[in-house]
């Protein structure tokens, strides 16, 4: 079942303030990288069904994506109680979403 960013982001805080594994994905449900990369963030999630998991449309004038300097979708963030562990952009294989997953989860 596809999922669609949402225009409805949290603030830096409120990420910073999250508990246990995380990532929020940038991105823009248009963007054909984006579209590219589903299948392979996907197939990471499955062997992670509880990490949170946050699609946030991103674009000029988002904060929260300018917070965490994306500058190319799909921007993956990995974080481990609201800090920045890695990220993954441009994904175009499932290696580096899983390394960053396991960092997150061990």
């Amino acid at each position: 079942m596809p999922r669609n960013h949402t225009t409805n982001e949290p603030s830096r805080s409120e990420i910073e303030a999250l508990k246990g594994p995380a990532v929020i994905e940038f991105g823009t449900d248009w963007c054909g990288h984006c579209q590219s990369a589903q299948t392979l963030i996907a197939a990471v999630f499955e062997d992670h069904p509880g990490v949170y998991h946050l699609m946030i449309e991103d674009g000029p004038g988002r904060p929260l994506g300018r917070s965490f300097r994306v500058k190319l979708w799909p921007t993956l963030i990995f974080l481990k109680d609201g800090q920045e562990l890695d990220r993954v952009v441009r994904p175009v294989s499932v290696s580096p979403i899983r390394l960053a997953m396991e960092r997150i989860t061990s």
